[in-house]
């Protein structure tokens, strides 16, 4: 609850008054553009039905984002809402920017937290909001604000 974050399974963090302290942010690194058929991630897990723009995003597993977070798990794009798309790779994951035309290389993206609610980013990956708030690792810098 000190995160903003939720310790119950049938109470959200706006339910019970929370809001958050910890946002996870990164930004977009490269943006590919994918043909009908073509996949993104290990296993290539993701296919395009369509034409598609595709951002690369600096964050990854071994930066403490779930591995297990599978296509649609909810970002932020620019402010608006987006979806992962594919497997989490170690440093990197993709994001659908077919709602965002402007983003673009240096574009931010909100992995959890202000505006995007880390149960809700829990709950996508099929686990709790604890784990995803204690498992960050010691290489992502961190920004204290007032």
């Amino acid at each position: 609850m000190l995160y903003g974050a939720s310790p119950f399974a049938d109470a959200s963090a706006a339910q019970l008054g929370l809001r958050p302290v910890m946002t996870l942010q990164s930004e977009i690194i490269s943006v590919q553009t994918l043909r009908a058929g073509d996949g993104v991630g290990y296993g290539q897990l993701f296919r395009a039905e369509r034409a598609m723009r595709v951002g690369v995003v600096a964050c990854g597993y071994a930066d403490g984002y779930p591995r297990h977070a599978l296509t649609n798990t909810p970002v932020l794009v620019d402010g608006r809402s987006s979806r992962t798309l594919g497997r989490v790779s170690m440093d990197m994951l993709c994001v659908d920017l077919s709602a965002c035309a402007d983003a673009g290389m240096g574009s931010p993206v909100v992995l959890w937290g202000d505006g995007l609610p880390v149960d809700t980013v829990a709950a996508s990956a099929g686990t709790t909001a604890y784990e995803l708030l204690c498992a960050l690792a010691a290489r992502v810098p961190v920004e204290e604000t007032d």
